[in-house]
Formats: structure tokens, sequence, C-alpha cells
């Protein structure tokens, strides 16, 4: 994946954090990019609704403050990863619309 505003691409290191979700049955995950050159992010927003199609968007640029904003919320839950996790991180970033 590459830099939406300078067109760098990723290494694994940029990858800052990722949080993933259920909203009625559907598997929501965002992943969070910030550029070592531009200072922006990339966030990947991947979906799988078990129809065997999986998708992927990607948003941004997002400045650099806003997106630490939310990466600050992610790093609060222990298992970001857990779709299936009730934490108030969880809870508060998917905007209480979790199954």
């Amino acid at each position: 994946m590459d830099c939406l505003k300078c067109k760098r691409t990723f290494e694994k290191e940029d990858l800052l954090a990722s949080m993933s979700g259920s909203i009625m049955g559907d598997e929501y995950t965002d992943v969070y990019f910030l550029c070592p050159v531009c200072r922006v992010f990339t966030v990947a927003h991947w979906r799988d609704n078990f129809t065997g199609t999986e998708t992927m968007e990607v948003s941004g640029p997002v400045e650099e403050s806003a997106g630490m904003e939310r990466v600050r919320l992610i790093r609060q839950c222990p298992e970001p990863w857990d779709k299936k996790c009730r934490c108030e991180a969880h809870i508060e970033y998917f905007g209480n619309s979790l199954d």
C-alpha cells in the first residue's frame, strides 16, 4: 500500500494500529498507516460480509493529529483485533454500533 499524499510505499513499521469489530454480522477492520515522510495517515478499511467477497477501500490523507487520536483510542484496547470485544475503546471507535 502507498501513502495517498506522497505515494511512498509503506513499510511494516508504518502500520501504527488496527481495530476490528462486528456490525450486523459483518467484520470491519480499519488499519492506520503513518507516512514518515509527509506525516499523514492513510487508512485501509477492510469489510468482510461473509459472502465470499472481501472488500478494501482506502481513505486519507488524514492529518497526523486526527489520526493519532484514533490510534490512541485503538491502543486503549488490549485486543483490538478481537471483533467480539466490547471494551470502551471498541464501543467508542465503532460509535456504539457493534453487534
